[in-house]
């Protein structure tokens, strides 16, 4: 019975008996109902309302939770470029919040306000790529990730808790300072402090930028596209095609 429990029910748990709370007072205490029974035999989700609880009161990195990262407290983690919010629709369960270009130019001014966030568009996708995790999507502007991302497509990226954990040649939304970029991501060795942010679109020069100066990552893990152009070999094969119907006609008219 005890291995059908899942990872995050398991570690619910055990985060619970660490604490010293009784199933009753960590209910009350993450005002989840009379008692978190249910949650820890696996009967019951844990809601995203319930996360941002965990997150909240006691630095719990929700990557860790689910059995997705070693590292338990988002404090802990150096390098940490974590979601600084999370919110839930009104039942208590994650959404995909969408940031267009322009709310892109603000979200690094307001990554920690709450209010901001719920001013942003939110949806849900119903398939196993996009559970046990919180993601968000972004709106690119500009050509630099050409010809694999078009300028206005969207990407939707995965949270990615910490540096140590992001991959090389992956494509990420870099959250800066004073920018939102998408790039692919490249380590500098003996440098663990800066990473290269690499466009796809040889035209743009490389940037190195400093760990300490990004404030979230998102692996991106697919895309949104919109009116999708018929293949350019198509365009080309008709040309040909009308051009030899045409000289066809030529040839008749000369007999």
């Amino acid at each position: 019975m005890e291995k059908n429990i899942s990872t995050e029910a398991v570690r619910f748990k055990s985060l619970r008996e660490e604490l010293r709370h009784t199933q009753q007072s960590f209910a009350q205490l993450l005002d989840i109902g009379a008692t978190t029974a249910d949650i820890e035999r696996g009967k019951t989700k844990i809601t995203g309302k319930t996360v941002m609880e965990l997150m909240s009161q006691f630095n719990i990195n929700p990557l860790w939770l689910y059995g997705k990262s070693l590292e338990k407290y988002i404090d802990a983690i150096r390098g940490d470029v974590s979601p600084k919010v999370i919110t839930v629709d009104s039942s208590g369960n994650d959404g995909i919040l969408l940031v267009n270009q322009k709310a892109a130019a603000g979200y690094p001014n307001n990554i920690h306000d709450m209010g901001w966030y719920q001013t942003l568009p939110a949806f849900s996708i119903p398939l196993p790529e996009f559970r046990n995790a919180t993601y968000r999507g972004f709106q690119v502007e500009g050509d630099s990730m050409l010809p694999n991302i078009r300028p206005n497509e969207w990407v939707l990226g995965r949270a990615v808790p910490n540096i140590v954990e992001a991959s090389d040649s992956k494509i990420y939304i870099v959250v800066l300072i004073d920018s939102v970029l998408v790039k692919k991501l490249q380590k500098i060795p003996n440098n663990p402090q800066s990473i290269r942010l690499i466009s796809l679109n040889d035209q743009y020069l490389p940037i190195d930028v400093k760990v300490k100066d990004i404030q979230e990552l998102w692996m991106v893990n697919s895309k949104l596209s919109f009116g999708v152009d018929e293949p350019s070999e198509s365009n080309l094969l008709r040309q040909l095609q009308q051009s030899m119907d045409e000289l066809k006609g030529q040839i008749s008219s000369l007999k």
